[in-house]
């Protein structure tokens, strides 16, 4: 069991959670059994994921920020950067919005299991509804109003306010950069090692995964033990795929409209990267592979790639952020909720921002779509409905991050005038030949 890989444990729990699930319901008093001892476990997972989102939207995106170094960089191809990689997470959040609400795959859930999800969590249910007439009377800029805290430690207390907590921390990179080099140094060491912290610590919550997903499974079971449930999470798993679909597509279209490199020989180029995205669910980690096939295979100077990909890892996460559109309108639909246009655009920002904080790991992507549903007012237990999932998508939408990372690079590349002719190593090619 030790020796098993951290996806294939999950999906281990998953199936053991599910058929536990099914065998408590068989027994009478079954299902109390599990709400009682079995179900506190996945609350106290869940609890641990919404522990941790503060801290890593402060130290991921104040690193990332502040990395960035120079502030007429920031006004010109860091600009440049930003805005590109913020425009295609526009694009992939809003393609994933269309996709659920036209597909409606929580829809799929009967009226009683819905009834029931809904009975089970009527106190987040009742709270969602009452802040959302609230929010009618609201004035027209209010969401503007909102997005500058008057305190950031109350700002960082609730898992609600996460919009003032980038904000804050977008605000504060800007800061460092502005910052002589050796006054800013110290700083931000601390927050590089601060984030360094952070990840080792959602590297040990992703080691209780197993466990959560088996309570949070089992007591999905008992609670709602319907093959349309399951019926629901497969059309959620396909519509998130089609989304990482026509994301590829957009970025090959994208990529040949600006640079005349067809789609063809730009897939080739960075499939590589792809390949290993898709084995370790990890940006980062696929980050020196991705810098070398964009260099060599793709034509960009490096001076634009060491600038361009190492921020797209940080603030680029397109895959994510589309699953967490689609994820976050398909609880609400389990959940027979009937989230309005201003709420969906909210999901759209919040995304948007979110995915800029994301850490470039595995299970990070579930701990902002945390923070996407707090900020929707959508029940955070409804995470257990995805989880199952959620390790093959990962890998899936990971995929997409590191080609859009890729795309945006050679985009501004072509606007910088710094993309040539690929010139490929021949001992590179021999020896991944080998």
């Amino acid at each position: 069991m030790r020796k098993l890989a951290l996806h294939w444990k999950i999906l281990l729990g998953m199936v053991l959670g599910v058929a536990f699930g099914f065998l408590m319901v068989s027994f009478s008093g079954g299902k109390v059994i599990v709400q009682d001892w079995i179900k506190p476990f996945g609350t106290i997972f869940i609890n641990a994921l919404k522990l941790i989102a503060v801290p890593l939207i402060l130290g991921s995106l104040i690193t990332g920020v502040s990395d960035l170094k120079d502030i007429s960089k920031l006004s010109k191809m860091g600009g440049k950067t930003v805005l590109t990689y913020l425009i295609t997470t526009v694009v992939a959040v809003s393609i994933g919005l269309l996709l659920v609400n036209v597909f409606t795959p929580g829809d799929s859930i009967t009226e009683g299991t819905r009834t029931e999800l809904v009975s089970n969590y009527a106190e987040n249910t009742q709270k969602y509804k009452e802040e959302a007439a609230n929010q009618k009377k609201q004035g027209p800029l209010q969401a503007l109003v909102d997005l500058v805290p008057d305190n950031i430690i109350g700002a960082s207390g609730k898992n609600k306010n996460m919009l003032q907590v980038i904000f804050f921390a977008i605000f504060f990179g800007v800061g460092l950069i502005l910052l002589p080099e050796e006054r800013a140094k110290p700083v931000k060491d601390f927050f590089s090692s601060f984030n360094e912290v952070i990840l080792k610590m959602i590297d040990l919550i992703m080691l209780a995964a197993p466990y959560g997903v088996f309570a949070l499974l089992a007591a999905l079971i008992v609670e709602s033990p319907s093959a349309d449930l399951f019926k629901a999470l497969g059309w959620y798993a396909l519509t998130v795929l089609f989304g990482l679909l026509i994301m590829v597509s957009f970025y090959t279209t994208v990529v040949f409209i600006f640079t005349g490199k067809r789609p063809k020989e730009f897939l080739q180029g960075i499939s590589p990267a792809q390949l290993l995205a898709f084995s370790t669910s990890s940006s980062a980690a696929t980050l020196p592979v991705t810098m070398e096939r964009v260099n060599e295979h793709l034509g960009v100077d490096e001076e634009v790639s060491s600038f361009v990909l190492p921020i797209g890892a940080t603030i680029n996460m397109d895959g994510t952020s589309l699953y967490q559109a689609v994820a976050a309108v398909f609880i609400a639909q389990a959940f027979g909720m009937d989230l309005s246009l201003g709420v969906q655009l909210g999901i759209v920002a919040t995304a948007t921002l979110a995915s800029i904080g994301s850490a470039a790991v595995p299970g990070a992507g579930m701990v902002m779509l945390v923070i996407v549903l707090a900020q929707a007012g959508i029940p955070e237990a409804g995470l257990a409905l995805i989880f199952a999932v959620d390790r093959p998508l990962d890998m899936c939408r990971t995929v997409v991050n590191v080609t859009g990372d890729a795309t945006v690079a050679t985009i501004i590349a072509k606007s910088e005038g710094k993309l040539g002719v690929p010139k490929v190593k021949d001992w590179d090619d021999n020896y991944h030949k080998a």
